[in-house]
């Protein structure tokens, strides 16, 4: 007879953790473990800021699968369907090539995409910070509106390139804010013809609070720490149009800025709209197992996942969409699809928050760990020894490490790579979102796959 067949899909926080538990748990004889992923490797979120400002290099925050995992066969692509009665996924590979994947146990973590809003003007002109890709794009372009301006003799001009707009008070937002003002803060030293007072940064969002998960000592802290550098804070306003050279606020302010970022906020995968079962506020309906309950051998986690928070008492509190939950709940993922190959008992998902870090360059960060309020240098040193921690793989945490003290110690020489100039840069340019099926599309796509 065939092995059991283990199907994961997505590769990051939850999907990784997950996969590696069961390789970890499972003899070979025991279950064939694969994985399907778009990328090689596992992307640490918390630290793309990190990347965007230049501080990182983008290999420090990818974590290669195969360090990780020894014998999971990892499929380059995207699950794009699911027919769950028929226990089988659609993957479209890299390559735009597609199959048909058969399961007897699927684990959903496809994570997230950038969540937008029907605003004149943001698919064209706003960029978004989920993916490497984008992070080193938003680099070279905030160093290309340095030049420029620099090499401008026409003031509207300049002043448009030295304005920045990020959307989005919570930690990406902020964190994104933070670090790229003290790019162009340090580089105008490099540029002598510029007027340090035109560079300007805008960080707005609808919220009433800056990180209201920080509780209002915190929050304040680190919206003190930023308007101190001179990042101009506006809470309670969003964006009501975007233009090539002009964002337009809601509450009428017209910013002449080239240059949007948009972080404000995530939304489940579309691939879990392919399945047809219960959704909550867009995320898949589980118990607290992590079960699809009308999906037979079906288990979804992370941030495509409603998962009862069992923590905050169940009821309606679901988990929040974190990396540290995302983590915790692949291995306990693992181990329930373990429990039920085995025929034992599930267990359901427990985990209470550890804390919260905000790293917002330089020696500030503001953090929260075991309910401790810190700032300043002492918080800087818990975030830090965080994300070092979080980092799966030994050079991963030291290429992180020395990037720090390199530049603490060399600072920055402002380089664009110059490896996207002249290409769209659109949100969807980099989040693949329009390829997708419907439930009855993905059957029918199943169906015809196997019989060609």
């Amino acid at each position: 007879m065939s092995r059991p067949r283990i199907l994961v899909v997505g590769g990051g926080f939850a999907g990784l953790e997950c996969a590696h538990r069961l390789e970890r748990r499972l003899s070979p004889d025991e279950a064939d473990i694969t994985l399907v992923s778009p990328w090689s490797h596992q992307l640490y979120l918390p630290l793309l800021p990190h990347v965007a400002a230049g501080v990182l290099t983008p290999q420090a925050v990818a974590v290669a699968l195969r360090r990780m995992l020894r014998r999971t066969v990892v499929i380059p692509g995207r699950a794009i369907g699911v027919d769950a009665p028929a226990k089988a996924v659609v993957i479209r590979k890299i390559n735009d090539e597609e199959f048909v994947e058969s399961y007897d146990y699927l684990v959903l973590a496809p994570g997230s995409v950038t969540r937008t809003f029907d605003i004149p003007g943001l698919a064209e002109y706003g960029r978004g910070m989920k993916t490497l890709a984008e992070a080193a794009y938003i680099r070279d372009h905030v160093i290309t509106q340095l030049d420029l301006a620099s090499a401008s003799s026409d003031e509207a001009e300049r002043v448009s390139r030295l304005q920045f707009v990020v959307v989005g008070g919570g930690y990406a937002g902020t964190e994104t804010a933070a670090c790229l003002q003290r790019l162009t803060a340090a580089a105008v030293e490099r540029y002598p013809r510029l007027d340090p007072g035109l560079i300007k940064w805008h960080l707005i969002d609808i919220a009433p609070k800056l990180m209201p998960e920080l509780g209002d000592k915190l929050g304040q802290k680190a919206l003190e720490i930023v308007t101190k550098r001179g990042v101009e804070v506006s809470l309670g306003v969003s964006v009501a149009e975007a233009a090539e050279d002009m964002v337009t606020f809601t509450d009428g302010r017209k910013i002449p800025s080239r240059t949007l970022i948009w972080t404000a906020g995530v939304a489940a995968s579309p691939l879990v709209a392919t399945l047809g079962t219960e959704t909550i506020k867009g995320r898949l309906h589980v118990n607290a197992e992590m079960e699809v309950p009308t999906a037979d051998g079906v288990f979804a986690l992370g941030d495509s996942a409603a998962v009862p928070d069992l923590a905050k008492g169940g009821g309606d509190a679901i988990c929040p969409p974190t990396a540290q939950h995302a983590m915790r709940q692949g291995k306990a993922a693992a181990e329930n699809v373990v429990a039920a190959l085995r025929g034992k008992r599930l267990k359901p998902y427990v985990h209470r928050d550890l804390g919260l870090v905000v790293d917002l360059g330089g020696a500030q960060a503001v953090s929260k760990p075991l309910g401790l309020p810190l700032s300043g240098p002492p918080a800087q040193l818990v975030a830090r020894g965080y994300h070092l921690g979080a980092l799966r793989t030994f050079p991963a945490r030291f290429r992180t490490a020395a990037g720090w003290m390199l530049n603490a110690v060399a600072g920055d020489d402002f380089v664009r790579t110059g490896f996207q100039a002249r290409r769209p840069a659109r949100l969807r340019d980099f989040e693949v979102t329009d390829i997708y099926l419907s439930p009855e599309e993905a059957r029918a796509r199943v169906e015809s796959l196997r019989a060609a």
